[in-house]
């Protein structure tokens, strides 16, 4: 091996006289005129590996990203729908991975908006319980009748308010009281229709976790007897983080802020089940589809992450002009991938952002159901 030539426009590991006739990756039979394993795509050196060579091959490939990612950016924002229609056509060397990239995106959008919101300061305005809580409106409501100038009747509405939540909490104070002076009494005597029978449990708990010393479902089945059920451990489980979230409500929404990325790839699928209905006819698979939308919600992403650094850095507002920006990329985007004409691609653009909306909202809702359930 220490015969052969070098070929002088090829350095370090790359040199002929490294070149071996197997892969030390997968052991596929190689040519000595071979730089990389066709089976693997390893380079073909038996050199051993020094810093200089380790530090090399990363800044390589560091340059091979970025230029891959310059060259992304660039076709989403200047080339709307181009990117699409190379890509399935197996043009895609040249570009990111469109389900790596839009993740990316979304982490750091998301990450962005959670820093700078400083939501940790919300966790002041928690409340202990139910009765903190209705206090708390009640001095508010209390406040804005007071602080109202044009006249005496908001602030008599705000009386009678107050006395209605009075009311309430005087309600609640009482219904605490029964399910503290036996609370095993209390829950088996529940019954009725699932929506009754949840509710009452969830009273139950909710008392038990903030006015007893019951921290977990065990505590309270070997303290009171209550039987370990799905709908039991369920209703707990839902009392337990609405507590923690009434509680530490910045801690909360941070929370519910840092899923929003992963939600994004819950409805995209869907999305794009829609648009393969809306262009049938069309010669595009599901997937084609599906990455049409990943670079649709990447230009978003792109166009929302542009508009908080113009903000943060000029102290304006820009998310509106951006959202128009976006709508008409996304016109040009559909118009461009799927080649229809104006009146057809205006029509299928008004039902897909209808759909894009509907499925958002849905989304979000059921984030924040779920969220209620696990913080």
């Amino acid at each position: 091996m220490k015969d052969k030539p070098t070929i002088p426009d090829l350095k370090g590991r790359y040199q002929l006289r490294y070149r071996g006739i197997e892969c030390k990756n997968c052991g596929h039979a190689l040519d000595m005129s071979d730089k990389y394993c066709p089976n693997c795509s390893q380079a073909n050196s038996t050199k051993k590996l020094t810093l200089k060579d380790f530090f090399d091959e990363f800044f390589s490939s560091l340059i091979s990203y970025d230029s891959k990612l310059l060259k992304t950016l660039s076709a989403l924002l200047l080339r709307p729908g181009k990117i699409t229609r190379d890509y399935i056509e197996g043009k895609r060397v040249s570009y990111t991975n469109p389900f790596r990239f839009l993740l990316s995106l979304a982490i750091v959008y998301f990450l962005m908006t959670n820093f700078s919101w400083n939501l940790a300061d919300l966790d002041r305005y928690g409340v202990k319980d139910e009765i903190g809580l209705l206090d708390k409106f009640g001095a508010w409501s209390w406040d804005l009748g007071e602080g109202n100038n044009e006249g005496g009747q908001k602030q008599l509405d705000s009386i009678e308010q107050l006395g209605g939540l009075r009311e309430v909490v005087e309600k609640k104070r009482r219904q605490d009281s029964l399910v503290l002076s036996n609370p095993q009494k209390y829950f088996n005597a529940i019954g009725g229709a699932p929506i009754q029978r949840y509710s009452k449990k969830y009273d139950v708990f909710n008392t038990l976790l903030q006015k007893d010393s019951i921290f977990s479902l065990e505590d309270a089945m070997v303290k009171y007897g209550i039987p370990d059920t799905y709908e039991n451990r369920f209703t707990f489980n839902f009392s337990k983080s609405l507590i923690r979230a009434r509680q530490q409500p910045g801690s909360f929404i941070s929370a519910l802020i840092s899923r929003l990325p992963f939600l994004i790839f819950f409805f995209l699928p869907v999305f794009a089940l829609f648009i393969w209905l809306m262009y049938i006819r069309k010669k595009y698979t599901y997937t084609d589809h599906l990455i049409f939308s990943f670079h649709i919600q990447s230009l978003l992403l792109i166009l929302l992450i542009i508009s908080f650094l113009i903000d943060s850095l000029f102290d304006v507002s820009t998310g509106w002009l951006f959202v128009l920006v976006f709508g008409f990329y996304l016109y040009k985007s559909i118009r461009r991938f799927y080649g229809q004409g104006r009146f057809k691609t205006i029509v299928k653009y008004i039902f897909l952002n209808a759909i894009f909306i509907i499925l958002a909202l849905f989304s979000v809702v059921l984030l924040l159901t779920g969220s209620m359930f696990t913080y």
